[in-house]
């Protein structure tokens, strides 16, 4: 599924495609994708394929098309402090631009059945906070992920804001999905080849919308003998923050907001400007025939026009260098550190305001 926008040469080219599309349509959703990069969440030597809109497959890791994740964020309708359940959370790679919009005061859990799959979300998960510049943009509600089969969550199990399935659901499994939801919440989920946003409204009342037309790998119904009871997944504890954890998030907050008080005030503000689309120049090549004994064979020739059309191309890709490069120098800027390391602290304080980031 996939192949609905043109491929990007990186993270900021294809989001600007699917922009473009419409399938990403609102500002908080467009600065999670920015900030979270598609290509991380690759294994090498496969990261060529990250930008190109597809979903991609090794061993039990998987990713969707980036349009079905823009249609996904769109349609959970996010906001901060709400509670999210990714139910076949994968690599994490949802989840944590999740985790970017709810921010701290939310809840973020994922299931997903494969063991080594869990270990590699978290393997990159840890890799974006402790490299990622931005993870110091944001207010960030850690995704917290468990193996098991999202069919045999435990009956006792809380509710959730917001839930988003990452498989196809059968249609005798779409009531057991919505006993999960909380009033008032949103549930996204692929059923009978549609992508499908369903809201509960009540107790016993839903109402439907199809979103996209998606082919899903179905979810894997846990196999076992007859009479053997299945292993209960349970979800992760919703935890209250420790006062330590409230203090750092309140500090980091304070100096986030008083540094671009102070940017704003000096006419500084940094925005990461959009990268110029690369022109495109068409080559033009004439005709001519030459004769070979009693054949008229033609030739191409190329023209004076695309020689000149080529010189031209160089220049646009030089001057599309520069912009990058200032791109790049916009991007490495860390505020929010620079302060923190200027505050009058001791050393093992200063590391864990900066969740002991090394960068």
């Amino acid at each position: 599924m996939g192949g609905a926008v043109s491929a990007g040469e990186d993270n900021d080219d294809l989001i600007d495609n699917l922009k473009e599309a419409q399938y990403i349509r609102t500002e908080k959703v467009e600065q999670a994708f920015r900030a979270i990069d598609r290509g991380d969440y690759y294994l090498d030597g496969y990261r060529d394929s990250a930008y190109k809109d597809l979903a991609w497959k090794h061993g039990n890791i998987h990713l969707s098309a980036p349009c079905i994740y823009s249609e996904v964020m769109e349609a959970l309708k996010l906001k901060p402090g709400l509670s999210f359940l990714n139910l076949g959370s994968g690599t994490g790679y949802l989840s944590t631009m999740v985790g970017l919009i709810i921010g701290p005061y939310g809840v973020n859990h994922g299931v997903e059945l494969h063991k080594d799959v869990v270990e590699y979300a978290r393997e990159k998960l840890d890799d974006f906070i402790k490299n990622s510049n931005s993870f110091d943009k944001f207010e960030f509600c850690e995704p917290v992920f468990v193996v098991g089969n999202c069919l045999e969550i435990s009956t006792d199990s809380h509710q959730y804001d917001r839930i988003y399935c990452g498989a196809g659901v059968q249609k005798d499994h779409e009531n057991y999905m919505k006993v999960l939801l909380k009033i008032g919440g949103i549930l996204v989920m692929p059923i009978e080849d549609q992508l499908t946003q369903i809201t509960r409204t009540g107790q016993c009342t839903w109402e439907s919308k199809n979103i996209l037309a998606v082919s899903f790998a179905p979810l894997v119904q846990q196999s076992r003998a007859d009479g053997e009871k299945p292993d209960a997944v349970q979800l992760p504890p919703v935890t209250v923050r420790s006062l330590q954890d409230l203090s750092r998030i309140y500090i980091r907050r304070t100096l986030r907001n008083l540094a671009n008080e102070d940017s704003q005030g000096k006419g500084m503000v940094q925005r990461v400007p959009q990268k110029r689309k690369r022109r495109r120049c068409r080559r033009r090549r004439i005709n001519t025939y030459v004769f070979v004994g009693n054949q008229l064979i033609p030739q191409m020739v190329e023209s004076e026009e695309e020689e000149h059309t080529e010189e031209e191309h160089k220049e646009v890709e030089e001057e599309e260098e520069r912009d990058i490069g200032d791109i790049e120098i916009l991007k490495q800027v860390n505020v929010l550190r620079d302060q923190i390391m200027a505050l009058p602290l001791p050393e093992s304080l200063k590391a864990y305001l900066l969740y002991y980031r090394e960068k």
